[in-house]
C-alpha cells in the first residue's frame, strides 16, 4: 500500500521534509523524508497542534475597540474579546483601513509580520499581507533587516559584500569535509540553529559534514560560553569565553600574528585596503594600548598563553573563521562581524576551499548548500508607494517617539507616525526585547490586526484577529534557492474551526476595498501554486531537463532540482583575479578600514573594527551574564504549546542553565524555579545545572509564551519563562540599529512563593 492510499501526503516545514497522515481527532503523525540523514525532531510539535486549545477558532474584536472605536488604549493585552462572523469583521476592518487611508494616508500603516510563518513559498504570510497593503492602500511602513542579523546586512556590504553573498554563496559543508585543517567557530555552530531553514530543507547533511571533517583531522574550536554550541561529533576544543568579548580574542590573534610576521602580508597589500591605520590600532600606535594577547586575556577569561597557542597553531593552515548570528545580537554587533573577515583576511584564508571567512556558517540550512541551478518563485508583493521605514527592532521606538529623529547607516531619519498596525504570520512578543516597554508602544495604535492560528501574546494585544489556518491545512509549494528538492505541500486535514488562509482573507477585503482583481490576478489557490511552479519547470526545460507539468509534479509530490557548481561564489572569484571580479565594496577590496563608516561620525561604530566595551556589564545588582539564545524544542516560539516542546519543560516553565558554582552560591538546587531579574523586569525559570557552561553566566532561550502576571508589589514579571522580558530595548549601534536581546545582566534568586498558573495557551475571555 502506497503512502497517498494508507493516508500520507508530503508536505514541508522550515524544520524539514516531511509526509504525514491525522486521524478524525485531529492528532497527527509525521515520518521524515526517506532520505534525510539526521532529522529535525521538532516534526513531534505537529503532534498535538491541530486541534489545540490555543487555536484561534473565529474572528475576535476586542471588546474596548469594539465599544469605545479605534484609538490609543492601556487595556491592549488585558480585555475581553467579542466574538464575531467573518462578513462582520470583514465589513468593519476594511472600513478602518479606509478610515486611516483617507486620514493618514499609507504612511499611518505599518506592515509588519516579521517572522518565518509558513515553509511554503505562496501562503509566505509576510509576502500576502505586503502584496495587500501595496494593492488596497498604495503602499505601507515597512522595516528592514531582521532580528536574527540586524548588525550583519547593513555592515556586511561596507566590508566584505552582501549578507546572503558571504553567508550562502561561499564555504558549503562539503569544502569543509574535503579542505578545512581548522574552523574557528565564534559563536559555535549549534545543531539546534543549522537544523531550520526558511522555506523548508530536506536533507540536514551538517552533523554528518562536521564529523567527517574531525575524522579527517580537522580541528573544531568552539569559541563561546556555551559548550554545546558545537556538537558532540567534532571534538571541539572549547574556549569558554566571556559573552561579548570575541573582538578582543580576535585583536589579540592579529596582534599575535603581526608582532611574529606571521600574518599573511602579500595577501593584505593585494587584497585589502585601509590596513594600516587597522594596524596602528592593534599595536597601540594610535591610542596607547597594544590588544596583546595579555590584553585580551583580562577581557575574555582566557589565559594569555592559550591565546598565543591558538595564534601560533593557525598560519599555513587551511583555517575557517565563522561568526556566528549571536554575536551581532548584542551592543555593538557590527564589530565581531567586521572583525572576523579581517582576522581571515590577515591569515590570507579569503576564497580558498574551505577557509576564509563564512559568516553565519551554522546558523540556518540555508548556509553552507549549493545553489539551486533554476530559479524558485514567490508570491510577488508589489510596489510600495510608502519611503518611510525602520531597522526592525526599533518597533517600540517608533511607536513611543512618532517624528524623532534616528540615525540609520549613514542618514539621519525621523520615526512615522503610525495609526494602524497590520500583522500576520510573526509574534514580535517573541523576537523583542522588553516586552512591558512593548506593550506600552502598541497601546499607542488607533487599531492592530492581527492574524493568528494560535492564542499567542501579539493576538492577545490585537484589536481584531482574524483565525488563520497552520500550514498543515493548507496547499503551497516548499521550496528555497539551494535545497534540491521541491515539495508539494498536500493539505493534511480541514482547518481547525472557521480559520481561513490569509490569502482568502485578504481576496475578502481586497473584494469590499474594490481591488480584489488586483490582488487575485483572477486566480485561485491552486492556479498560484500552478502559476510559480511554472518558473521552475521553465528554468528546468531551459537546461534541457525532464520538467513535469503541475498537475503530474502535484500528483509526484515532489521534484528534483539541478544545483549550481561549488565554485565559492564572490570570494573565490576575487581571489584568483581581484582586478576582473572586485568585490561590491568602494575600493573592490577587503574593507579593514571604511572611510565610508569612518564619515558616519559615529562613536559606537568608528572606521575600523574595534572594542568598544558595553555600557552594561556585570556588576554587584547583576552580576551574571545572561544569554537569550535560540531555543532546542522549537523554532522561535512555534507550536511552544505543543508536545514536543511540552516535554522539555519542568514545572511548565522554561528551563535556565546555570553553572554549579553560581548556583550554590545562591542556594539554587538542580530543578528548582528561580526569579531572573534587572531593572527592566523579571521571569519565573526551572533550572538545570550544567558544568557546560562559563562560570558567571546563565543561559535561559527565547521562546517561552510570554506571560505576564503581577507580583505582591504589583510588578510585572512573567511566569513562563520570556527572557524578553529583562532584555534591554536599544540598537546595537547608530550604523545598525539591530536587536541586542543576545545578552544581558541578571541577578538570579530561588523563588519561594506558590508558583502561577500557566494560562498562556488558553483563549481570552469572550
Amino acid at each position: 500500500m502506497s503512502e497517498s492510499e494508507a493516508g500520507w501526503v508530503p508536505h514541508s516545514a522550515h524544520w524539514g521534509a516531511f509526509h504525514a497522515r491525522s486521524d478524525a481527532q485531529g492528532r497527527v503523525q509525521t515520518r521524515p523524508h526517506a532520505d534525510d540523514p539526521d532529522p529535525n525532531p521538532l516534526l513531534g510539535n505537529f503532534e498535538d497542534a491541530l486541534r489545540h486549545p490555543a487555536r484561534v477558532t473565529r474572528p475576535m474584536v476586542r471588546k474596548g475597540w469594539l465599544d469605545d472605536g479605534p484609538g490609543p488604549d492601556a487595556r491592549r493585552g488585558q480585555d475581553e474579546f467579542v466574538p464575531m462572523e467573518w462578513d462582520a469583521v470583514l465589513d468593519l476592518l476594511a472600513a478602518e483601513l479606509l478610515r486611516v487611508k483617507t486620514l493618514h494616508g499609507a504612511p499611518g500603516v505599518f506592515g509588519g509580520s516579521y517572522g518565518w510563518s509558513s515553509a511554503g513559498r505562496f501562503h509566505h504570510a509576510q509576502s500576502q499581507v505586503h502584496r495587500f497593503l501595496n494593492v488596497a492602500l498604495g503602499g505601507y511602513v515597512r522595516s528592514v533587516n531582521n532580528y536574527s542579523a540586524g548588525a550583519a546586512m547593513p555592515m556586511l556590504p561596507h566590508v566584505i559584500g552582501p549578507l546572503d553573498r558571504v553567508a550562502k554563496q561561499n564555504v558549503t559543508w562539503e569544502q569543509i569535509e574535503a579542505h578545512s585543517d581548522v574552523v574557528l567557530a565564534f559563536g559555535g555552530m549549534a545543531l539546534k540553529n543549522s537544523r531550520v531553514a526558511s522555506g523548508g530543507v530536506s536533507r540536514h547533511v551538517e552533523r554528518g559534514a562536521m564529523l567527517r571533517a574531525a575524522q579527517r583531522g580537522c580541528r573544531f574550536v568552539c569559541i563561546s560560553p556555551l559548550r554545546s554550541d558545537l556538537p558532540p561529533e567534532t571534538g571541539a576544543q572549547w574556549l569558554p569565553v566571556t559573552p561579548g568579548t570575541d573582538v578582543a580574542l580576535m585583536l589579540a590573534l592579529v596582534h599575535e600574528l603581526v608582532t611574529t610576521s606571521r600574518h599573511d602580508q602579500d595577501f593584505v597589500a593585494r587584497f585589502c585596503d585601509g590596513w594600516q591605520p587597522f594596524e596602528d590600532y592593534v599595536l597601540g600606535r594610535s591610542d596607547g594600548t597594544p590588544k596583546s594577547c595579555a590584553w585580551a586575556a583580562a577581557l575574555c577569561g582566557l589565559s594569555e598563553q592559550s591565546i598565543r597557542e591558538l595564534a601560533a597553531s593557525l598560519p599555513g593552515k587551511r583555517v575557517l573563521v565563522v561568526v556566528s548570528h549571536s554575536l551581532q545580537r548584542s551592543e555593538h554587533g557590527e564589530q565581531p562581524v567586521w572583525m572576523g573577515a579581517v582576522l581571515a583576511a590577515a591569515l590570507g584564508q579569503l576564497g580558498l576551499p574551505g577557509g576564509g571567512y563564512n559568516y553565519a556558517l551554522g546558523t540556518l540550512s540555508h548556509y553552507g548548500r549549493r545553489d539551486n541551478a533554476v530559479p524558485v518563485a514567490a508570491m510577488p508583493q508589489g510596489r510600495n508607494g510608502v519611503e518611510a521605514f525602520i531597522p526592525c527592532a526599533r518597533i517600540s521606538d517608533m511607536l513611543l517617539h512618532p517624528g524623532e529623529p534616528f540615525d540609520y547607516n549613514g542618514q539621519r531619519l525621523a520615526y512615522p507616525h503610525v495609526r494602524l498596525a497590520y500583522w500576520a504570520g510573526g509574534n514580535p512578543f517573541h523576537h523583542h526585547q522588553d516586552l512591558e516597554r512593548l506593550a506600552r508602544a502598541f497601546a499607542t495604535l488607533d487599531t492592530f490586526v492581527v492574524h493568528e492560528s494560535v492564542w499567542t501574546s501579539t493576538a492577545r494585544h490585537a484589536d481584531i484577529v482574524l483565525p488563520a489556518t497552520l500550514t498543515l491545512e493548507r496547499e503551497d509549494i516548499g521550496a528555497t534557492s539551494n535545497d534540491p528538492l521541491m515539495v508539494a505541500m498536500h493539505r493534511v486535514a480541514a482547518p481547525h474551526g472557521q480559520a481561513r488562509d490569509d490569502f482568502d482573507i485578504f481576496c475578502e477585503l481586497s473584494r469590499r476595498l474594490g481591488c480584489l482583481d488586483a490582488f487575485s490576478e483572477g486566480r485561485s489557490t491552486r492556479e498560484w501554486l500552478a502559476h510559480l511552479y511554472e518558473r521552475t519547470r521553465d528554468g528546468m526545460e531551459r537546461m534541457g531537463l525532464a520538467a513535469p507539468d503541475f498537475d503530474a509534479f502535484w500528483r509526484r509530490g515532489e521534484l528534483e532540482l539541478p544545483q549550481s557548481e561549488d565554485d565559492g561564489g564572490i570570494l573565490r572569484a576575487f581571489r584568483k583575479d581581484p582586478d576582473a571580479a572586485p568585490l561590491p565594496t568602494p575600493s573592490g577590496k577587503v574593507q579593514v578600514s571604511s572611510p565610508v563608516v569612518a564619515s558616519f561620525g559615529y562613536p559606537d561604530c568608528p572606521g575600523h573594527p574595534a572594542w568598544l566595551p558595553k555600557r552594561y556589564a556585570p556588576d554587584a545588582r547583576h552580576p551574571l551574564w545572561l544569554v537569550a539564545n535560540q531555543p532546542h524544542n522549537k523554532l522561535h516560539s512555534q507550536l511552544d504549546f505543543a508536545a514536543y516542546s511540552q516535554s522539555f519543560k519542568r514545572h511548565g516553565r522554561e528551563v535556565c542553565t546555570m553553572h554549579a558554582d553560581d548556583a550554590a552560591a545562591r542556594g539554587i538546587a538542580d530543578g528548582s524555579v528561580v526569579r531572573v531579574f534587572n531593572e527592566v523586569g523579571a521571569c519565573l525559570a526551572a533550572v538545570r545545572i550544567s558544568d557546560e557552561i562559563a562560570r558567571g553566566v546563565m543561559q535561559l532561550p527565547t521562546g517561552a509564551w510570554y506571560e505576564p502576571v503581577r507580583d505582591a508589589q504589583g510588578r510585572l514579571f512573567c511566569a513562563h519563562g520570556n527572557p524578553n522580558a529583562v532584555t534591554r530595548d536599544f540598537g546595537t549601534s547608530r550604523l545598525a540599529q539591530g536587536c541586542t536581546g543576545q545578552l544581558s545582566t541578571v541577578q538570579v534568586e530561588p523563588w519561594h512563593g506558590a508558583l502561577p498558573p500557566i494560562r498562556a495557551y488558553t483563549a481570552p475571555a469572550g
